[in-house]
């Protein structure tokens, strides 16, 4: 009976609609920060697996460290590479931070 009157009356739709108004700010800047931050940076990690994927003998690469090195050696895991006239790294795919260019 209580229902049938809140119907009747009108101010239970009223209120659903003033509930979903009040959440719809939030609703906007969750969409936002998905295209301005979230998208980016889904695409930046895809490229960066892409990149790590293609790797080859002889790629100058800089390290996430800063190390300026030619990769000599690839296995699964890891990439090993030479900083220096006989200086060896052995380091994991993932820390090949970017192809360095040609300079």
């Amino acid at each position: 009976m209580y229902g049938v009157a809140l119907a009747v009356n009108g101010q239970a739709v009223s209120g659903a609609g003033g509930m979903f108004t009040s959440l719809m700010p939030f609703i906007l800047i969750f969409v936002i920060f998905y295209f301005l931050l979230i998208l980016p940076q889904r695409r930046k990690q895809k490229e960066h697996r892409q990149m790590i994927g293609n790797l080859k003998k002889g790629d100058k690469v800089i390290t996430t460290g800063g190390i300026y090195g030619t990769i000599t050696n690839l296995k699964k895991s890891y990439v090993e590479i030479e900083a220096a006239n006989q200086v060896r790294l052995r380091i994991q795919r993932s820390c090949v931070s970017q192809l360095r260019r040609e300079e």
